[in-house]
């Protein structure tokens, strides 16, 4: 077991000294619970920054389009056994879909991707071409969908001041930025995203 190291506070000759350094100590004690703060469930509650569909195919384009079906590259048999419980919501999710696929962080890249998305499920690797009409599992569109991150930047704000000069930045999420995107496209060859469950 690890012992925590304390360190101990060095000493000042004078009390102007010492009083500058104690105001720092709460400084640096304020922003480091800021940064505690910053818990998962408040970065969601930042909006997605909007885009563009960097493709856009109409219900009559896709009736004309070839369509890349996709199947994993690799899959890795579970360990586990398959939890029946979620039998129903895995036949759900395994329905194809039509959709097209984007990377909005290397644009044109083709996505790659393991889902494993249910207990008992193979690991599955995929390659997905981007910008192009494809047909794959709901649960890979869902997957792809979910993929985003948060931004996090010092705001350009005066915190406080004192004798020393003004103090500056506040944590706070910039926004929530969607790495990759799937949008589903409609057509009567498919089984839509976001139709009800089971």
């Amino acid at each position: 077991m690890k012992q925590k190291s304390t360190m101990s506070k060095p000493q000042m000759s004078s009390s102007f000294a010492q009083n500058e350094l104690d105001k720092a100590e709460a400084k640096f004690d304020e922003f480091n619970e800021e940064v505690k703060s910053m818990t998962l469930d408040r970065m969601n509650q930042t909006a997605v920054e909007e885009r563009e569909p960097q493709t856009k195919i109409s219900s009559r384009d896709a009736q004309r389009m070839k369509v890349v079906v996709l199947k994993p590259s690799r899959s890795l048999p579970s360990k586990e056994r398959f939890n029946e419980k979620y039998r129903k919501e895995f036949e759900y999710a395994s329905q194809h879909v039509l959709f097209t696929a984007e990377n909005n962080e290397v644009i044109g890249e083709k996505i790659e991707k393991w889902t494993k998305e249910f207990p008992g499920q193979d690991c599955e690797f995929w390659e997905i071409p981007v910008n192009t009409l494809v047909e794959g599992p709901r649960y890979l569109a869902e997957s792809i969908k979910k993929a985003r991150y948060h931004r996090l930047v010092m705001q350009d704000r005066t915190t406080s001041s004192d004798g020393m000069g003004q103090y500056y930045g506040a944590m706070a999420v910039d926004k929530t930025i969607q790495r990759l995107d799937a949008h589903p496209v409609s057509s009567d060859r498919s089984i839509f995203m976001g139709t009800s469950g089971p």
